[in-house]
């Protein structure tokens, strides 16, 4: 592989582990959404608050009030559902349990070494993840290893489209200011390297354990040791 120009690298399940989020940061978040309760007056919280709101208006025709707002949150983190609004607010939350210490971000280990050795060789490091851009900062800003937002340029999040869109690949290049076929995108999720892959990115399917499906669509590895430019 020629070495990219700029590695954009999907979160759950290829830096971090996938137990993190369904174990430690989802649980958090069901147990503790009274913040939202709580913080429902602030304008930060109150963004996600209504789109929430919006989704059900939209989906259901009915308006519904924050009681209700809590019931939906608590649903669709039960079923994993990609919504802005409920990503939103899991960042806002989660935001003082990494502040506390409460939290801390699982990251695997050869992951911050390689991230400062690709910096090193001026490689642009960046961020796409379902989860909010703030949600993301969080995670690195309170890893284990310390602070690794200093790696990283951009972080994307749904704000710029689904994962598994190609049209979403292609704002980001644009926004990037990067030619698509210089970007290497890094995920576990064969569909998103799909989608990637069709937008002109180089991909790369990282397969840390019997959970990911591998495609044969893709070159394919097991971390990010085994990454190695002509």
């Amino acid at each position: 592989m020629e070495q990219p120009f700029f590695i954009l690298t999907d979160i759950e399940g290829t830096t971090t582990p996938k137990d993190f989020v369904f174990k430690i940061l989802f649980p958090y978040f069901q147990e503790n959404l009274s913040e939202v309760i709580l913080n429902a007056s602030k304008p930060s919280f109150q963004e996600g608050i209504k789109m929430v709101q919006a989704t059900v208006l939209a989906e259901e025709n009915r308006a519904i009030e924050l009681e209700e707002v809590i019931t939906y949150l608590s649903k669709w983190v039960k079923a994993d559902r990609k919504h802005p609004g409920l990503k939103h607010l899991q960042g806002l939350v989660w935001e003082n349990a990494y502040q506390s210490g409460q939290i801390k971000g699982q990251i695997y280990a050869e992951v911050p070494r390689q991230l400062a050795e690709w910096q090193k060789s001026g490689i642009g490091l960046g961020i796409y993840s379902s989860g909010s851009v703030k949600a993301q900062q969080l995670l690195f800003e309170y890893s284990e290893y310390g602070d690794l937002t200093k790696y990283f340029s951009a972080y994307f999040d749904t704000k710029v489209g689904h994962k598994r869109t190609q049209e979403a690949y292609a704002k980001i290049s644009e926004e990037l200011g990067v030619d698509p076929e210089k970007i290497l995108f890094l995920s576990d999720i064969a569909e998103e390297l799909d989608a990637a892959a069709a937008c002109g990115y180089a991909t790369c399917q990282v397969v840390r354990d019997d959970t990911t499906i591998p495609s044969s669509k893709h070159k394919q590895i097991a971390n990010f040791t085994e990454l190695s430019w002509q």
